[in-house]
């Protein structure tokens, strides 16, 4: 479905939408009273008028009753007494932004009633910084998000003016169902209710929307994507998003374990505001009278965009981490052998240190995350095997290679091959289902300079007995 584009109105955030409840006033039952409490005729006595015109009467209320009864969907009036009939109700979906937090692009549901006029946007996307503990429960997996509501009027702009494109999506609902997801934003905004457990992948700002408006349709978003699947995952789906971000984009990456290699329905990638929004164009629900109908009975485009659209699918970058992990290795084995070079040993020890400070400490990571916080999508991270804590005992070996004479300990060489091991361990696993992550980017990068390193030391240690 192409987006129409549509410039917002500045009095109003509500764009192309349908006014309901034209017609004639519904009869009231004081009004039928009257109707038929006339008064006699006046040339006749009042039992000759009775007599006369009884019959008519009779005749004229059989008619009416049988009209009344056989057109029932022809009263607009009537249908306005349906709890929910007043209200129209829209999925509002916002492109990504330039904060980190702002990649995966936003979602909310909007509520119109078209009798006051008034609109409520539902947002569940509220974290604060400022609140009590932000940071170590964020580094804890414990963050706590909540609901708000908020006036369309005051909340566009802002979107607009960080250049995201808005894109409204009006719903085909049933007044009993608009009635119900109203009923239930108004009962989930209250303080009480409004807060929640947060996740990035399976408890965020879309998959509350999805779950809201899945549950007034009667679970008829669900049973319609729930099987199909592009064959994307939580790490592919991270990646894209976070490319324009290349160094977060990685830290994410490293930080992924397998639960984010799982494939994803259409359902289940629906924690993409963007992909949700795009599932929904195909999902189809039942009118009153049964027949099937698009849920989303028109799109209109209210704002551009000034940012560009993420990527379509993940970088891949096996071959480039390969050649460079290759490459970095190999400078490494070549300035072992300039090693009579002050300069040589210099750059070498520099290099070795940096590069075990940084894996141990990433490996201290990793393991805090899987051990220490709820990141369920941090657990049981492959990438330990590259970057591993024992890197960290490694230091005192690489300041002795400062020395023209160095001579590693046993025990250094022991440590380095362990880690060759372990590294090497990370890629033959692969031939095992149980080990699903994708990881060929780390091993491609990090296992070249395991071997180099297990190679040095025990080359060093060789010559030093000679």
């Amino acid at each position: 479905m192409t987006p129409e584009r549509i410039p917002p109105s500045p009095n109003s955030s509500f764009v192309g939408g349908e006014g309901r409840g034209e017609g004639v006033t519904q009869r009231t039952a004081e009004t039928l009273r009257d109707l038929f409490a006339l008064p006699p005729h006046p040339t006749l006595s009042p039992k000759q008028s009775w007599g006369r015109g009884l019959w008519k009467l009779a005749l004229l209320g059989a008619l009416s009753i049988g009209w009344i009864e056989g057109c029932p969907a022809q009263s607009p009036a009537a249908s306005d007494q349906q709890p929910g009939a007043n209200l129209d109700v829209s999925l509002l979906t916002f492109g990504p932004g330039e904060e980190v937090w702002e990649r995966f692009g936003h979602n909310a549901i909007q509520i119109r009633d078209r009798d006051s006029g008034e609109a409520r946007l539902y947002n569940y996307g509220i974290f604060d910084f400022g609140e009590k503990n932000f940071f170590l429960n964020f580094a804890r997996g414990l963050m706590t998000y909540r609901v708000a509501q908020d006036d369309p009027a005051d909340e566009l702009p802002m979107y607009v003016a960080e250049g995201r494109w808005i894109i409204e999506q009006e719903l085909n609902l049933l007044p009993p169902q608009r009635a119900q997801l109203a009923e239930y934003l108004a009962w989930n905004v209250r303080p009480e209710n409004s807060r929640y457990r947060y996740d990035y992948f399976t408890a965020n700002c879309s998959t509350r929307v999805r779950d809201a408006i899945d549950a007034a349709v009667g679970g008829a978003i669900k049973a319609q994507t729930i099987a199909p699947s592009r064959g994307f995952t939580y790490r592919m789906d991270a990646d894209r998003l976070m490319r324009p971000d290349p160094a977060v984009m990685l830290v994410m990456d490293a930080g992924l374990g397998p639960f984010a290699d799982q494939r994803l329905s259409f359902w289940e990638e629906s924690f993409i505001p963007m992909e949700f929004m795009r599932r929904l164009r195909a999902v189809r629900v039942p009118d009153e009278r049964g027949a099937v109908q698009p849920l989303v009975r028109r799109e209109t485009q209210l704002a551009g965009a000034r940012l560009a659209d993420p990527p379509a699918f993940a970088p891949d970058w096996l071959w480039p981490a390969l050649a460079t992990g290759t490459t970095a290795a190999l400078a490494l084995l070549a300035l072992t052998g300039l090693r009579r070079r002050a300069w040589a040993r210099v750059i070498f020890a520099a290099a070795a240190i940096s590069i075990a400070l940084t894996f141990g400490v990433a490996g201290l990571v990793l393991t805090g995350l899987w051990l220490l916080t709820d990141h369920v999508s941090a657990w049981r991270n492959e990438n330990l095997l590259l970057l591993n804590p024992l890197c960290l005992l490694l230091i005192p070996a690489w300041l002795g290679a400062l020395r023209a004479r160095w001579r590693p300990s046993a025990f250094a060489t022991r440590i380095g091959l362990v880690l060759a091991f372990c590294a090497a361990l990370a890629f033959f696993i692969k031939v095992f289902p149980a080990f699903r992550q994708d990881n060929r980017f780390w091993i491609a990068l990090l296992l070249p300079l395991h071997l180099a390193f297990a190679l040095v030391l025990t080359q060093a240690r060789a010559r030093s007995r000679s």
